[in-house]
């Protein structure tokens, strides 16, 4: 990493950007999601800001089942979001399609073989704790050049 790559890598350790995408749950993260921002949990206090748009965000919160046209979608939005990045997988959806396996449109795969996933925050749903504390460790990897999309860059660079 040389002198301005970790300049913004310790620019971005306080002020995390968030984007949040369902990718076909039953709500119950995107529920646990909105806490954060009161003043119980006060997630802007640590920086973390959720916006509307992939294009001006740090990490891609992703929750839900992965479908077949939700598959799409998520290498869609992922491919909009700017390097250095880290995905957060909400919940036990992303990683086995939790009560959602087994349906017609259903793919039986998890996140991580679509996007790199760089925390798990296990949970159905995940309480608001264990979700800042996942966002928390995905700016920590973002700080250190540890994510998945990093480490990809990284070797991308040596061969």
């Amino acid at each position: 990493m040389n002198l301005i790559e970790r300049v913004v890598a310790i620019s971005r350790r306080r002020s995390p950007w968030i984007c949040r995408l369902n990718a076909g749950s039953c709500n119950g993260c995107d529920i646990e999601i909105t806490p954060l921002l009161s003043p119980r949990y006060d997630a802007e206090q640590l920086g973390v800001e959720l916006h509307g748009t992939p294009k001006h965000a740090d990490i891609v919160l992703i929750s839900g089942t992965l479908t077949l046209r939700s598959r799409e979608a998520i290498l869609d939005i992922y491919a909009q979001v700017p390097n250095p990045k880290a995905v957060v997988a909400l919940g036990s959806c992303p990683a086995s399609g939790n009560v959602f396996a087994g349906s017609p449109l259903v793919l039986s795969e998890s996140l991580d073989s679509v996007v790199p996933v760089d925390v798990w925050v296990p949970g159905c749903p995940p309480r608001p704790q264990a979700i800042l504390d996942g966002i928390a460790r995905a700016a920590k990897l973002l700080e250190d050049g540890a994510t998945k999309s990093q480490l990809q860059n990284w070797l991308g660079r040596l061969s």
